[in-house]
């Protein structure tokens, strides 16, 4: 979880790679066919190869409802079981994450294990325009921690936006972001009661 521009979809890609997983998008609007840019969609070359669901599958002009999107979470969660993939769920839709979790129709939360990871980046390193939505996305995360009881797992990843440089930007990525990540997903799986074998690369 966390507000657009701070690394969802990366973070998503590299644990994938990491616990041999499959990403299922939770984002409203990336749902849809086309509005790459719009949207900011990850691209094919970002994909690093992992399959993702739910991203550009829906004909723009369909009626997709919430419980359109936890239908095709079941079936696809259930897919990547099947497989002994990881199902890794990203986007930045709490709307739709959080009608699965707590729907009694769908009872995602006593089927499943979950595993939430908030990547968040203090309003001072980030600029005017996504600091509103940034205050808002927090206040929409606090309200399922303190409300909902969500176990969030909450990595500030400042220092990644305050580098510059490619390589720098890399290592803070990896040392403030994925490394810790690795360890919560790690902990995850081997407290998981899915069989699922972890499988580090």
């Amino acid at each position: 979880m966390g507000v657009t521009g701070t690394g969802k979809s990366r973070l998503s890609d590299d644990l994938a790679t990491h616990f041999r997983g499959e990403i299922i998008n939770s984002d409203k609007m990336q749902v849809f066919k086309g509005l790459e840019i719009v949207t900011n969609k990850i691209t094919h070359g970002e994909k690093q190869g992992v399959r993702h669901y739910l991203l550009g599958e829906i004909e723009p002009d369909s009626n997709f409802t919430g419980e359109d999107f936890c239908v095709k979470y079941i079936v696809y969660i259930e897919n990547c079981l099947k497989t002994q993939c990881v199902p890794i769920i990203v986007g930045g839709s709490n709307s739709y994450i959080e009608k699965f979790m707590d729907d009694p129709v769908f009872m995602f939360k006593y089927k499943y294990n979950s595993c939430f990871i908030w990547i968040d980046v203090e309003q001072s390193v980030l600029n005017r325009e996504l600091t509103r939505g940034l205050m808002k996305w927090s206040m929409q995360i606090q309200r399922l921690i303190n409300e909902k009881m969500w176990p969030v797992h909450h990595i500030i990843a400042n220092d990644v936006f305050e580098e510059d440089g490619k390589e720098a930007v890399d290592e803070a990525w990896r040392n403030t972001v994925l490394q810790p990540c690795l360890d919560i997903v790690k902990r995850f799986l081997k407290n998981d009661d899915h069989n699922i074998s972890i499988e580090c690369t």
